[in-house]
C-alpha cells in the first residue's frame, strides 16, 4: 500500500525530463530482467509449449490491456494529480468484481452494494470539488480524469483475464511472460537515451519506479500468502488518503518536487467516502 501510495507521485517528477513510453518501457524492462532472473537462479523459468491456445489467447489479451493499464494510468498523471489519479483508480478493483460477477458467476452481498453505492457518491463528490477549485485547465482535468477511467476500465480486464490463466500457469511465470510482453510493445515508441539528459534526482525516481513495479505487485502476492483476499484489499483502500498525505508532507519538505494537493474539505470528505466504499466491498464478501 505504501509503495503504490507514493508511485504517482515518483512519476509525476519523471514525466519532467522523459515521456510515457519510455517510462512505461523501462519499468517493464527492469521487472522482466529481475523476474527473468530470479526464475532462471531457481531454474524456474517457463516453457511457452506447455500451455494450450486458450491460455495462450488469454496471455495476450492480459499482456495488452495491461499495457493499456499503465501508458493510460501514466498519461492521465500527466494531464492531473496524484490524488485524484489514486482516487479515480479505485475504479479498478470495483469493475474487476463486477467483472467476476459476469465471467465467473461470482455474486455481490448487501454490504459490498452498499460499498459500490458509498463508492460511487464518494467519486461524485470529489470530481466536483476538483472542478469548483479548478480555476483554469478545466478540460485537461477531464482529460486525465478520463485516461484514469480507461485506466481502470484496462486493469479490470488484464484481472479476469490473469484469475482465469492461473488455472494453467503459476502467477510468477504469467507476470514474466506478461512483462517480456508489454516490453516488446513499448520498444517502438520509447526513447532510451532520454536517460543521458535526467537529473541525478529524476533517474533515482526513475529506478524507484521501475523497482516499484516488481515489489508493489511481490508485496501484494505474499500478503494474500498470509491473509485473507478482503483483509488485503481493505489495507489497499486506504491507499488515495495515503497519497493525499505523501503528496502534502513531499511538498512541505522539498516545495520543488511537487505541487500542493488542491482539495478542499468536501473533496476530501469525497475521497474518505471512495476509501470506505471499498473497505465495504473488500470486507463484505461472503465466507466460505
Amino acid at each position: 500500500m505504501a509503495l503504490w501510495s507514493v508511485l504517482p507521485l515518483a512519476l509525476k517528477i519523471t514525466l519532467v525530463s522523459m515521456d510515457a513510453y519510455t517510462i512505461t518501457w523501462y519499468r517493464f524492462l527492469f521487472s522482466a530482467v529481475l523476474l527473468g532472473g530470479g526464475l532462471a537462479y531457481y531454474r524456474a523459468l517457463p516453457s511457452p509449449g506447455r500451455f494450450s491456445a486458450v491460455a495462450r489467447r488469454l496471455l495476450v489479451v492480459a499482456t495488452v490491456f495491461l499495457a493499456a493499464n499503465y501508458i493510460c494510468f501514466l498519461l492521465g498523471l500527466h494531464h492531473t494529480t496524484p490524488a485524484n489519479a489514486q482516487v479515480l483508480i479505485q475504479l479498478a478493483p470495483m469493475l474487476l468484481a463486477l467483472g467476476a460477477m459476469r465471467v465467473f458467476g461470482e455474486r455481490f452481498t448487501r454490504l459490498q452494494w452498499l460499498g459500490f453505492v458509498v463508492l460511487v457518491a464518494g467519486l461524485g463528490g470529489f470530481f466536483e470539488d476538483q472542478l469548483r477549485l479548478l480555476a483554469a485547465g478545466v478540460q485537461e482535468y477531464y482529460f486525465g480524469s478520463f485516461l484514469m477511467l480507461v485506466a481502470a476500465v484496462t486493469w479490470a480486464v488484464y484481472g479476469l483475464a490473469q484469475k482465469q490463466l492461473l488455472a494453467w500457469l503459476p502467477s510468477q511465470v504469467i507476470m514474466l511472460y506478461i512483462y517480456v510482453g508489454c516490453t516488446l510493445l513499448f520498444s517502438p515508441a520509447s526513447s532510451p537515451r532520454q536517460i543521458l539528459r535526467m537529473s541525478g534526482i529524476e533517474v533515482g525516481m526513475l529506478a524507484f519506479c521501475a523497482l516499484n513495479t516488481v515489489a508493489a505487485y511481490g508485496t501484494f502476492a505474499e500478503a494474500l500468502v498470509h491473509w485473507e483476499a478482503s483483509r488485503v484489499g481493505a489495507v489497499l483502500a486506504l491507499t488515495p488518503l495515503m497519497t493525499i498525505a505523501a503528496n502534502a508532507a513531499t511538498h512541505a519538505l522539498w516545495p520543488d518536487l511537487a505541487a500542493p494537493p488542491s482539495i478542499s474539505a468536501p473533496g476530501l470528505f469525497g475521497a474518505s467516502l471512495v476509501v470506505l466504499g471499498s473497505l465495504l466491498t473488500s470486507l463484505g464478501q461472503r465466507r466460505g
